[in-house]
């Protein structure tokens, strides 16, 4: 191999890696953008739901609409697990991230406001 075809060669070397190395890091900034803004806008949400004073009995209505089937009439667990002290086992922003998330199947997210994730949560720390 000649000296010049070593060095095109090894000219072609370094623009094929420049090349994979910008598009890896063009993939790595869009995923963190992503991540970022959905972070920060689950974190405004947390703020919202947190800043309502919820009711309790408007989030045992809640409660009995969407969460019986699976923790039973009395939250005592059916397929989903008991939730009397969730409150002593989870912060209010974990409850928040399981709810809407549905972090640990079979629990499904739930698309719900802040207003009635707080109910929710007052309902919640009712059954302490």
């Amino acid at each position: 191999m000649s000296t010049s075809s070593s060095s095109a060669a090894e000219r072609d070397f370094k623009r094929e890696f420049l090349r994979i190395f910008f598009i890896v890091l063009v993939v790595l900034l869009i995923c963190f953008s992503i991540f970022f803004f959905h972070s920060n806008k689950n974190s405004n949400y947390i703020i919202n739901t947190l800043a309502h004073n919820g009711s309790a009995e408007e989030g045992d209505v809640l409660f009995k609409i969407n969460c019986v089937g699976c923790h039973g009439i009395t939250a005592r667990g059916l397929v989903g697990p008991d939730l009397h002290s969730v409150t002593h086992r989870l912060s209010d922003k974990e409850i928040i991230k399981q709810v809407t998330g549905g972090l640990t199947p079979p629990m499904p997210s739930f698309e719900i406001d802040p207003e009635n994730m707080s109910n929710l949560l007052k309902y919640l720390h009712s059954l302490e």
